[in-house]
């Protein structure tokens, strides 16, 4: 794989690990704003018994209920996304070693076979060894 694509996954990996993160700490947030039996987080700011709200009378609970499934599918599609990258990461590394020790078990047979012939003294290309020219031009 070329470096410029190596630099692009590890760059999408760390950008979607923040956005993880970000999409984790709001849905905290919308989770602790609800209101629950005991009036939740959302009353301890001082809408729980005056009997105003942010939201509205019913508004707070729907906003906040769709926040909340928005956020959590976004926590799991990004949790498989991430998990995905990872493991593809791995294969990848996995596939390159397995790759580098073919090429070299491959040069290795190649130096094998060219000094079985060097010691035979027989030609690699299967031609009949041709005689030395002597030194007085023969």
């Amino acid at each position: 794989m070329p470096v410029f694509a190596e630099q692009r996954a590890e760059f999408m990996y760390t950008f979607i690990s923040i956005v993880y993160v970000f999409v984790c700490l709001f849905l905290i947030l919308v989770v602790l704003l609800q209101s629950g039996k005991g009036g939740g987080l959302g009353s301890a700011f001082g809408g729980g018994g005056t009997g105003q709200q942010i939201f509205g009378g019913a508004g707070a609970g729907n906003l906040l209920t769709r926040l909340t499934a928005g956020f959590a599918f976004a926590f799991m599609a990004l949790s498989v996304w991430l998990a995905f990258l990872s493991s593809s990461g791995e294969q990848a590394l996995d596939r390159a070693v397995r790759q580098q020790a073919a090429t070299q078990e491959a040069a290795e047979e190649v130096e094998d076979v060219e000094a079985a012939a060097a010691e035979a003294e027989v030609p690699i290309d299967g031609e009949e060894p041709s005689e030395a020219p002597t030194p007085d031009g023969d």
